[in-house]
């Protein structure tokens, strides 16, 4: 039979704590939890509606400084009302603040308020890759010179390593373009909303880049970056779409410096 040490009894207490104490902050419907209590062993109902509130509003500005160009598109009360209810619902899981949002495009596309504006979820979607390709490791990026010593007879053999900062969003709207208009402080014009497009998001240097892509490019990065051959990747988008354009695509990838190195395959 096992006997807890008293680490693992102290460690098992602060479970049993937690899950008490924790869900009590998140929700203002619970009651204060009956092991929180003040001098004397007076309700301390007052001190822990004070935790709470300063808890909850930490997260709602963890979230706001992650989702800026969310939050203008939304307005400031509406985004932090919608931010309010998926803490409920997700609170966070690691220490990191920055960790924290990474369900929020989809909290955002399932949210019933939200709804009149269903490219939001998207332009989250890009924030958030944003957010990760900033703390992305550091790399150094395929240079053209790399590319074009490859022979002719070898290149559709090529395999391509991404960027460890390199992210694609696709979207059924025009998202990139959203989110670079509201990511400046200039001041936003119409935009069509209705045109599918993709981002690339990528970090070469020490600034984030978001582009958005030309028709056929996201597939044929995205073949790229899960392994497949260049010949392979080519073959397939030209496949999914009349308009892809190789040639571009990949003066595009390699301007952005989507991509770290190259293997051959086989």
């Amino acid at each position: 039979m096992h006997v807890p040490s008293k680490r693992e009894a102290e460690a098992a207490d602060g479970l049993r704590y937690s899950a008490v104490f924790v869900p009590g902050l998140l929700d203002p419907g619970r009651e204060t939890p009956g092991s929180v209590a003040g001098p004397n062993g007076k309700a301390a109902d007052k001190g822990f509606n004070v935790y709470r509130n300063n808890v909850i509003v930490s997260l709602i500005d963890a979230l706001a400084a992650a989702f800026p160009a969310t939050m203008r598109i939304t307005g400031e009360t509406f985004f932090r009302a919608m931010a309010r209810f998926h803490i409920r619902e997700t609170p966070p899981t690691s220490p990191l603040l920055f960790e924290y949002g990474r369900d929020f495009p989809d909290f955002i596309e399932r949210y019933e308020h939200a709804q009149a504006m269903p490219w939001l979820a998207d332009v989250a979607r890009i924030e958030r890759a944003w957010l990760d390709a900033y703390h992305a490791a550091d790399a150094a990026v395929l240079q053209p010179e790399e590319l074009a010593a490859v022979p002719s007879e070898r290149l559709g053999g090529l395999v391509f390593e991404p960027h460890p900062a390199t992210r694609l969003v696709r979207s059924a709207y025009p998202a990139a373009t959203i989110f670079l208009a509201n990511r400046s402080s200039d001041l936003v014009g119409r935009i069509d909303a209705t045109a599918p497009q993709s981002a690339l998001v990528t970090r070469p240097a020490l600034e984030v880049k978001v582009r958005h892509l030309p028709p056929g490019a996201d597939g044929f990065l995205g073949w790229l970056m899960a392994g497949e051959p260049l010949g392979n990747a080519a073959v397939m988008a030209g496949a999914c779409c009349a308009d892809f354009d190789l040639t571009t695509t990949i003066r595009i990838t390699l301007e952005t410096g989507a991509l770290a190195a190259i293997h051959y395959g086989g």
